[in-house]
């Protein structure tokens, strides 16, 4: 490990004499190099940032200038020269560094403002493999990680709030303080970490490495949170590259902010809605949905939705896909919702929710594809899990009918409703479903036959508010999202009027399983798919 070398202390005032500036997106250069050269600073650039800054009327020096090489090799050699990196790493008051640079002709570099070639969008545009090396940058990380690390003389821009920092000092002082550059420091770090990590993921993804041996995880920060699950907990959110419809992506229209908790649910209600093909409606609450139904159009599966379990849904988050009109709008707001999230919104609905101004509105621009490939992770202590999203989508060709009554064709379709639902609810799951709507839900137990319960609960309280005869469950489908281990379960299904049971089978017990089925007279239908959720 290289000893830590005997250096004078940094000043904390650096007055900026010469700036290095290469960027791929010229947004704000024009402006941020008429006030660098109206503060005296030098300016070294390459390529087409030079042109760029040329072409503004701005004196400017190529890089080659300074390291007597011209850029060579496509572009791949320019900036990889010890004047480049002596003016950036040499240490100015440390007296073998200031002979050095003395000795060799290095100029220092005072501002490093560098933003690397545009790798993640180059991916994201599906561009092909040689595309996308080309565009992964080496110079330009190099430049940033040196800079960086000899914050105590240089300060590093690697994004426009860096800059707004950098010009905001040296307009009100001339000059960078140390704090200011070391945060600056920290800043690009993270930058050069988050592009490693993006072009190490692809590269993984290229040869086929579902599990390399190194992984990392980058994200921007979207929204400090007042606090996290609770109160007393610190809460950030942050989004990542993938450009997935949801709660990352939304434009929020109105009400308070978002807290920790609602981007959750709105993640769990937005992946949930987007299963289904009609106009559906999932009201989530504490990370379980309470109500889905699908319906003719929107206001329908609303009313379906929160017919399912009412008292739950007060507070809830509500997601629906398909564009909200103002009678949707006019039905949501009869209750108390925390956050409701659509692909689109008319201006009608807009203006109903502008009613409810503590109401958060959030419009994606599109749904979640169900059945595209990604990755989920989930951190545990000293580590995290990862694994491949769950994109599981069961068909009634895919169902094994084991017992002796073959279920019937509405029997069958809300089998597919119920265990499409199952897969977002926290296991232990068990659903109840029927005619395109939810009766009754029983999630995260600890075992199956108390899910069951809870749900045949739900759907006997929904009945009874509906004024029914008899329980939502009543004819039901009964889906569970891994097997019954025991019959328990299924014949409490059975008592709270389910007709028809889905589950993935693969218990020892199936036999004594299908056997209480077969006694009760209910058809029952394995998936062969398991699709927990903890």
């Amino acid at each position: 490990m290289p000893a830590a070398p005997d250096f004078p202390p940094a000043p904390d005032r650096v007055v900026p004499a010469r700036a290095l500036i290469s960027l791929s997106d010229k947004a704000g250069l024009e402006a941020a190099a008429q006030a660098l050269h109206g503060l005296g600073v030098e300016l070294v650039s390459t390529g087409g940032t030079r042109a760029a800054i040329a072409g503004f009327g701005l004196p400017v020096r190529d890089v080659a200038e300074l390291t007597g090489f011209p850029e060579m090799m496509d572009g791949r050699v320019k900036t990889l020269h010890p004047v480049v990196h002596g003016g950036l790493l040499g240490v100015r008051n440390a007296p073998a560094h200031a002979a050095a640079m003395a000795a060799h002709g290095i100029g220092p570099i005072d501002l490093v403002w560098i933003d690397l070639y545009p790798f993640e969008s180059t991916v994201a545009s599906g561009a092909a493999f040689e595309a996308a090396i080309e565009n992964v940058d080496i110079g330009g990380p190099a430049m940033i990680r040196s800079a960086a690390k000899n914050h105590g003389h240089v300060a590093v821009v690697v994004d426009a709030g860096g800059l707004e920092q950098v010009l905001a000092a040296l307009s009100a002082d001339g000059a960078t303080s140390l704090d200011l550059r070391k945060r600056l420091a920290a800043r690009a770090f993270a930058r050069t970490a988050a592009y490693d990590a993006a072009v190490s993921g692809w590269f993984a993804d290229q040869v086929g490495d579902a599990a390399p041996a190194r992984k990392t995880l980058s994200g921007t920060l979207a929204q400090t949170l007042r606090y996290g699950e609770n109160p007393h907990q610190a809460g950030a959110f942050y989004r990542t590259a993938e450009a997935r419809p949801g709660v990352a992506n939304a434009r929020q229209l109105q009400g308070k902010e978002l807290g920790y908790n609602n981007i959750a649910d709105a993640d769990a209600a937005y992946e949930l809605v987007a299963e289904f093909a009609a106009p559906a409606c999932v009201i989530v609450k504490h990370a379980n949905p309470c109500g889905v139904a699908v319906g003719a159009d929107l206001t329908e599966a609303y009313r379906r939705a929160l017919e399912c379990d009412p008292v739950s849904a007060f507070g809830g988050v509500i997601a629906v896909n398909r564009p909200l009109t103002a009678a949707d709008a006019e039905r949501i707001v009869d209750i108390f919702t925390e956050v409701v999230i659509a692909p689109g919104a008319d201006e009608g609905a807009r203006a109903v929710f502008a009613g409810k101004k503590n109401l958060r509105l959030l419009l994606t621009d599109g749904l979640p594809d169900p059945l595209a490939p990604g990755e989920v992770f989930r951190s545990v202590a000293g580590g995290f899990l990862v694994q491949s999203r769950d994109t599981a989508r069961i068909t009634a060709a895919d169902l094994k009918i084991v017992t002796r009554r073959q279920p019937s064709p509405q029997e069958i379709e809300d089998m597919l409703f119920a265990f499409t639902v199952a897969k977002h609810v926290k296991s232990n799951a068990i659903v109840y479903a029927k005619d395109g709507r939810t009766a009754g839900i029983g999630a995260g137990q600890m075992n199956r036959r108390d899910s069951a319960r809870i749900a045949s609960l739900r759907a006997a309280e929904a009945g009874q508010a509906l004024g029914l005869p008899a329980s939502l469950a009543q004819g039901s489908a009964c889906a569970s999202e891994a097997f019954f281990p025991f019959a328990d379960g299924l014949l409490e299904a059975v008592a709270a009027g389910a007709t028809a049971v889905i589950q993935p089978g693969g218990s020892l017990r199936d036999a004594e399983v299908i056997a209480a089925a077969d006694d009760k007279g209910v058809a029952m239908a394995f998936t062969g798919v398991r699709v927990f959720r903890h």
